[in-house]
């Protein structure tokens, strides 16, 4: 892909206390997508997640406190617009996504053909598969996107995204703060943002265990769902979002 014919392209890495991994995955894009500008969210960590992205290569925003997954996202793509960038691309600072595949999520925002692209492990792709209560939990949120949106959606839980501007500007000010992939689909949908999924291979986080845990994912659920309920009741519609000139 030629970034250079489709305008600025920024990746926005949320992450908190991932020192152990952070590093890693800035190189990896430098070095597999050198066309990115990579931002490194540090949602208030409490160890070197800030300097170890810094000393990678990366631009570094801190959050004081730790906000979530979804304000470091916020942070990262009120960023984006306001530099001015056309596309950008969300990567967990783990090391389960691949930045060699970047470009699948790109062409289909490049050809048109879609506002927000999701990089999909379900999808017919070998690699990493996550454990039984989290898998059990996606098939739960695609069930309730499916009724909600009547699309469907097979990862309801990846982070691997990639926008445009039009997308940027929708999500910067609505992207859910808490737990968000799952509902964002519901709310794109509703505000007209095109979204499409496409397969990609995800791996193992590099170090160190995930924050959901078995308990935790059931919270999550019921928490996740009962939003979704109310996305789909209306009683809260996201403004339509009218295309970039």
């Amino acid at each position: 892909m030629e970034a250079a014919a489709h305008g600025r392209i920024i990746a926005i890495v949320p992450a908190h206390n991932e020192q152990g991994n952070v590093g890693i995955v800035v190189r990896e894009l430098v070095n597999q997508a050198p066309f990115l500008d990579v931002l490194v969210v540090d949602d208030g960590s409490g160890d070197s997640t800030a300097a170890e992205a810094e000393a990678a290569g990366a631009r570094v925003i801190s959050h004081r406190e730790n906000l979530g997954i979804g304000a470091a996202m916020r942070t990262g793509m009120s960023f984006a617009l306001e530099h001015g960038y056309d596309m950008a691309v969300q990567v967990d600072g783990d090391g389960q996504h691949d930045p060699s595949q970047v470009y699948l999520l790109l062409a289909p925002i490049a050809s048109g053909r879609a506002d927000v692209v999701i990089g999909s492990r379900f999808l017919g792709t070998s690699g990493y598969r996550p454990p039984w209560h989290r898998r059990l939990g996606t098939l739960l949120l695609a069930a309730a996107v499916r009724a909600a949106t009547g699309r469907r959606a097979t990862d309801t839980t990846s982070g691997f995204r990639a926008m445009n501007g039009r997308a940027l500007a929708f999500l910067a000010a609505s992207y859910p703060l808490d737990y968000p992939e799952s509902e964002s689909l519901v709310l794109m949908h509703a505000a007209g943002i095109r979204w499409v999924e496409v397969p990609v291979r995800m791996r193992r986080r590099f170090r160190g265990a995930s924050s959901i845990r078995s308990i935790t994912c059931f919270f999550f659920m019921a928490k996740v769902l009962s939003r979704i309920a109310l996305d789909a009741a209306r009683f809260k519609v996201p403004r339509p979002v009218p295309d970039r000139g």
